[in-house]
Parts: C-alpha cells; structure tokens; sequence
C-alpha cells in the first residue's frame, strides 16, 4: 500500500515537472525574441588555463582544470533592445595594459547603447547570438550559445585580450516594480 501511495505521488508529479521545463523553454524563448534578457555566469575558462592554473590555485573558490567558480556571484550580461551591460570577471592574458591602473576598470565592463545584435536559430533548437559594441572602449565580439532550456555559453573576443568563455543561465530580463503610489 506504501509503495502505491509512492507511486501515485510520483505519477502525479511528473506532468508537473514536464509542465514547469515547457515553461522554461517558452519563457527562454519569449526573452530570446523580446530581446530582453539576463545571462548569469556560473563558470569561467580563460584561454590559457596553465598560466592562470599557477596564479588562481592560491585564491578560494578555485576548482582547478582551468575552469574558475563564479557561483554565488553577480557576474552577468543583460541585453535590452536599446542596451547591452556586461558586468563579467576577465582572467586571461592582455595585450595592452589599462592606463591609469583604476582596479574599477578590470574585467570585461561596459554599457553600449550602439550595438550589432543578430539571432539565429540552432538546428539542434536554441540560438547563436552575436553581440558587437560599438560605443566602447574595447572592440568586443560577444558570441552566445542558447539552449532552449536557458543553458548557455558565452564567448568573449577582444582585440587587446585572449578570449574567455563564460557557461551561465539565460533567464528573461525581471520587470520593473510599478513606482506608482497605491494610496491614489
């Protein structure tokens, strides 16, 4: 009796959770086409992972084989259909050094209001997205990688440093709160 009772539970969960992944890929791809979306990193794999194996096996959080932890950080990519901010760690090697030496201006930073953006759809499902700032510092090319689940890699060019890949989440963009005052 027991294990019938385990049985109908579970009989009765599994449409939900196939309910809840459909969802996913619907949201995933409302955002993708929207335009309005969040990539959140997870992990990070610089392109030359021995190099940077010598210095990051002294930092917490390292897990070795090249690629470095980012879970629980806020370490992201939005994409507006009038704005891109990446906010994203850079580990890797630099072609020309920052002037000035500002700690703030590290890592792969920056809001473009003027970008190139094209979507194509993957035959195996989910999208290439490529993303190219024009009004910054640095000439980035940003590639995407997204799963119809959300799944997704990221993949950084530059012409002043090596490339850096970036596995994350693609979730669609949180809505602003109404700011209206509910006492009208």
């Amino acid at each position: 009796m027991n294990t019938l009772k385990k049985l109908l539970v579970l009989a009765l969960l599994l449409p939900a959770a196939q309910l809840q992944a459909q969802n996913n890929k619907q949201t995933v791809a409302s955002a993708i086409a929207a335009q309005d979306y969040v990539f959140s990193a997870r992990s990070a794999q610089p392109l030359n992972a021995s190099d940077i194996n010598r210095v990051m096996s002294r930092m917490p959080g390292y897990t070795g084989g090249g690629t470095i932890n980012l879970a629980g950080s806020s370490y992201d990519l939005i994409v507006k259909k009038d704005s891109v901010v990446a906010y994203l760690p850079y580990y890797g090697r630099s072609y020309t050094a920052k002037i000035g030496g500002n700690p703030d201006d590290s890592g792969i930073k920056f809001k473009s209001k003027s970008f190139g953006y094209t979507v194509k759809d993957r035959k195996k499902g989910g999208w290439q997205i490529e993303i190219k700032p024009k009004d910054v510092k640095d000439n980035y090319v940003i590639n995407m990688t997204v799963g119809t689940t959300g799944n997704a890699t990221l993949v950084v060019t530059s012409n002043n440093q090596q490339s850096i890949t970036f596995d994350g989440t693609v979730t669609a963009a949180a809505k602003p709160k109404d700011t209206k005052d509910s006492k009208e």
